[in-house]
């Protein structure tokens, strides 16, 4: 699960992850959310020292304006994890991500959960990320990577 574009980095992380294992991605990525959302993302950007970032949370879409940002970002994603010889397919998630992350665990039988996500520290700190509650909600074992920036 990834909430943007994988960068090279996180690319090289994840496809090394297992050695020389064969491994199958399936990328869940939500579009950014509401403008309940913004509020956290700042915090979180002031805590972390990226006060222009902070100060730009309203020139991000959201809603639904965000879709065609979050197509893009699982396309990319989707590409550089198949150029680094990784099979990969995904799909965008717009309403309720770990519902759909349960389902498709179920649906597939996935050995494991990456959550791939910039940190949030409001949410970590209440264990209300996306990693502390998808490991209540999947079933299998769920490792939390932070993102990279390029």
């Amino acid at each position: 699960m990834i909430e943007k574009a994988l960068t090279a980095a996180d690319v090289e992380f994840v496809t090394t992850l297992h050695g020389d294992e064969d491994v199958r991605f399936l990328v869940l990525l939500q579009p950014r959310g509401d403008q309940a959302d913004r509020l956290l993302r700042a915090i979180d950007d002031v805590a972390l020292g990226e006060l222009d970032e902070a100060a730009r949370e309203g020139e991000t879409p959201e809603g639904d304006d965000a879709k065609g940002f979050g197509r893009r970002a699982l396309e990319v994603s989707l590409l550089a994890l198949r150029g680094a010889g990784s099979e990969a397919d995904g799909r965008l998630v717009e309403n309720h991500p770990l519902d759909a992350l349960k389902s498709l665990v179920d649906e597939v039988g996935a050995d494991e959960v990456i959550v791939l996500t910039d940190p949030h520290y409001v949410e970590e700190f209440f264990h209300r990320d996306w990693a502390s509650r998808a490991r209540h909600k999947v079933g299998v074992p769920v490792l939390k990577l932070f993102s990279h920036s390029e």
